[in-house]
């Protein structure tokens, strides 16, 4: 389970260009920008939905050995925000390149990511990869107010009109949002019946090496659910 930070960091895409000599572009300036309230409330969070959900361990993603103001603040306040947890939920944190690497070579050992803007939007695709492709990873964008369950790709241009994009990731945000409002039992039914289709039935579409169409995959999945 990765947690990512979602309206800070270097995203806030605060940049510019600084002429040089005849090239107006001749320097590229980006200012990131994390503040600690919304440090704080991405780390309350992560660590609320741990107890809630049974989760052992969070690990805190960053670069405060180079980016020492920008991610360090993170990771102070993560750790502040973790005191409150402690015998509840165990905390660690990895600089973001040993966290990528060690994520290929012993994902096992992760619990739950809390990740930056930009880091958590790199790793929730490498994690994507790690379990089949993008077509079974789904997101969550969740505010105080609202929120917004999709796929963690978007959309597939390169496919439309083909028949053959893997609805699953759709699915399971589908399973967040039941989850999300109180109806954990039908996300349960509806995890429990793609994992199914999946696994027992082995319909599949092709970038999960199966030829199931999307049409196909939905009737075998509506088949389960009954």
């Amino acid at each position: 389970m990765l947690v990512r930070e979602n309206i800070g960091g270097l995203y806030v895409a605060h940049e510019h260009y600084i002429p040089i000599g005849d090239d107006p572009h001749g320097v590229a300036v980006l200012t990131g920008m994390n503040t600690r309230e919304g440090c704080r409330r991405i780390a309350q969070y992560a660590f609320d939905y741990a107890v809630e959900h049974g989760r052992k361990k969070i690990t805190v993603v960053h670069k405060a050995n180079v980016l020492k103001a920008l991610t360090g603040l993170f990771l102070e306040t993560a750790r502040e925000v973790a005191r409150d947890y402690e015998g509840r939920v165990a905390v660690d944190d990895r600089i973001v390149d040993a966290c990528a690497m060690q994520l290929v070579l012993n994902p096992w050992q992760f619990d739950m990511l809390l990740c930056t803007n930009l880091f958590g939007d790199i790793l929730s695709d490498e994690l994507a990869g790690l379990v089949g492709g993008l077509g079974l990873a789904p997101g969550a964008n969740i505010g105080a107010d609202a929120a917004i369950f999709e796929a963690v790709h978007g959309s597939a241009p390169d496919i439309a009109g083909r028949g053959i994009a893997n609805p699953v990731s759709q699915m399971l945000a589908a399973g967040l949002m039941l989850e999300h409002v109180g109806a954990g039992n039908l996300a349960q039914r509806l995890n429990q019946a793609i994992r199914q289709t999946l696994n027992d039935d082995n319909v599949r579409t092709p970038d999960l090496g199966g030829h199931a169409s999307t049409a196909v995959f939905t009737d075998a999945l509506i088949a389960r659910l009954g």
